[in-house]
């Protein structure tokens, strides 16, 4: 029998508690301290782990300050410097697109998801991871870890990201979203891996009915 709606948000209510318990101190990975920063740090994530974009970022945010400095960078020496975070011809030229469009724009990075989704290489995701951290709103990132989680747990059950993130925002109250992702990617990295999740220690285990469970070694 499907799960009603209204219990879905009491055991989603009891999840994030436990959660909350247990990574206190979660937050975003990436280190930024610009919205511009977080906007070029999200786009290198993609395919790449925060822990390489932070090693790659410090030098490159030096140098690189404002948007009309990646509007005007030489597309090869930028592609050297990000080489290392992967598909980088594709994250090089959405960086100076997105610079490019932000100097048309007067150089800010925009406040809204629409504005932002019109940036090249810019989805929802990164859209929305900047909404959240950067500017202090409400937004649900689904990356890779909110989403394993989520469904794992049976909050969303889709394929597609921007269904899970529709799933997500009727299930968790809206004054909880940035703070349910940091959650959520925090057991993702620490428990809730991919190939092996620690089952026996996770802290939500008698809320999840996920079925295959990883049982005691």
């Amino acid at each position: 029998m499907a799960e009603a709606l209204a219990a879905k948000r009491t055991r989603a209510r009891k999840i994030r508690g436990r959660l909350e318990q247990a990574y206190p101190g979660a937050t975003i990975a990436l280190r930024f301290s610009t919205p511009l920063e977080l906007l070029v740090a999200t786009i290198l994530a993609a395919q790449c782990t925060d822990e390489r974009v932070n090693q790659v970022t410090p030098s490159l945010f030096k140098k690189y300050g404002s948007a009309k400095d990646y509007a005007g960078a030489d597309p090869a020496v930028l592609e050297e410097e990000i080489h290392s975070t992967g598909f980088y011809k594709a994250k090089a030229r959405s960086i100076i697109g997105a610079a490019r469009k932000l100097q048309e724009r007067g150089g800010e990075v925009p406040q809204t998801l629409e504005e932002l989704v019109e940036l090249p290489g810019v989805g929802r995701k990164t859209a929305n991871v900047v909404l959240g951290n950067a500017y202090g709103q409400q937004a649900i990132a689904v990356d890779t870890h909110v989403f394993r989680v989520s469904q794992r747990l049976g909050l969303a059950k889709s394929m597609n990201p921007e269904e899970v993130e529709a799933q997500l925002r009727q299930i968790l109250p809206r004054s909880s979203w940035t703070r349910s992702c940091h959650l959520f990617q925090a057991h993702g990295r620490t428990t809730c891996y991919a190939r092996r999740p620690d089952c026996l220690h996770c802290p939500i285990r008698s809320l999840c009915p996920w079925p295959e469970k990883t049982p005691a070694s």
